[in-house]
């Protein structure tokens, strides 16, 4: 099995990683805020959010992107995008204003960046505090996952986590 989750804070490069290592390792890639968010920046009750991580879990490869403690303890490698607040600022900016009056992909209809930018500063402002404590927490009694600050990190990362799949018998990821 391989399954990886990419985590962090809005705008730290979650979703573009996923996408360059599902592509990269033939692996189905998926992205949370489809979970999260409903139409209108509304978000999904917890209930519902709860059960659609544990189908997503429960499939055998995956690379998945977000922030959620079900698919971090289900994941076979964790990678945690650590970037400061100013270049997840300088990110969502580069986002925001492609995808200001439309939703962008893997957001339901209706979710124009726009309408999220208030909220989006709160998210990544707080980040640091009331979110980054708990994933470096559930990442300390880990082994298999990789705390990226840097591209040289990143690197390290994915050549670690090629080779530890290659070393544990699993079929062998497309290149």
């Amino acid at each position: 099995m391989t399954r990886i989750f990419i985590t962090g804070n809005a705008g730290s490069g979650k979703s573009t990683l996923a996408a360059t290592l599902g592509r990269s390792l033939g692996l189905p890639v998926y992205g949370l805020d489809q979970i999260v968010w409903r139409p209108g920046w509304r978000k999904s009750p917890a209930d519902w959010r709860r059960d659609c991580e544990a189908d997503l879990v429960a499939r055998p490869h995956w690379v998945i992107d977000g922030v959620s403690r079900t698919v971090l303890d289900a994941a076979d490698y964790v990678i945690f995008l650590d970037v400061s607040r100013a270049t997840s600022f300088v990110r969502c900016a580069g986002r925001n204003w492609k995808y200001l009056f439309r939703s962008r992909p893997g957001l339901p209809e209706n979710c124009p960046e726009i309408l999220i930018i208030p909220r989006l500063i709160k998210i990544i402002w707080r980040f640091p505090i009331n979110v980054r404590p708990g994933i470096l927490s559930a990442l300390a009694v880990r082994d298999d996952c990789h705390v990226v600050r840097d591209q040289a990190a990143l690197e390290r990362a994915i050549a670690a986590i090629t080779a530890s799949n290659s070393a544990a018998g699993a079929p062998p990821l497309m290149s």
